[in-house]
């Protein structure tokens, strides 16, 4: 029977899934950040609305974005699947958590290599993964309306 499989098991903890969503949508971030920085943004600066920006910066932007598509699409249909608020008040409310998440993640990152001299790439997976955590709650009760009652393996 499939509910006697692992996966079948594992799938039932909405933690898990909400991991292999956000790992979905750091994969795509990673990927478009590397296809775009190397093939497409090739000049070292744009010049953007009247404003030079660096190819780096303009490639991190994108990435990101579609890194937080992915994710919300992800984490919308196969871990918070029982909110009931519209989509785009989810989407708003999922984007305005990134944006922050993101700043976050910056200053968690410039304390890791600054600070306490990680390595970068080190740094950047350890910023990710202990903001993580908090993400996980954070869009449970304010992009999806969840209350922290529902236990973590529901699959409602």
């Amino acid at each position: 029977m499939a509910e006697d499989t692992l996966w079948y098991r594992l799938m039932q903890n909405k933690f898990l899934r909400f991991l292999l969503s956000a790992g979905t949508g750091f994969l795509v971030d990673i990927l478009a950040f590397y296809l775009l920085d190397t093939y497409v943004f090739t000049k070292p600066s744009y010049n953007i609305l009247g404003h030079s920006t660096g190819n780096h910066a303009l490639s991190l932007v994108i990435s990101f974005s579609m890194g937080v598509l992915v994710n919300f699409i992800c984490t919308r249909y196969l871990v918070f699947t029982e909110s009931r608020l519209p989509f785009t008040k989810q989407l708003m409310r999922f984007a305005l958590v990134a944006f922050v998440g993101y700043f976050a993640n910056l200053e968690v990152l410039k304390l890791f290599i600054k600070y306490l001299h990680f390595e970068p790439a080190v740094a950047r997976i350890t910023a990710a993964l202990s903001l993580f955590f908090a993400s996980f709650f954070i869009h449970k009760i304010f992009s999806f309306n969840l209350s922290l009652r529902n236990n973590a393996t529901t699959n409602h």
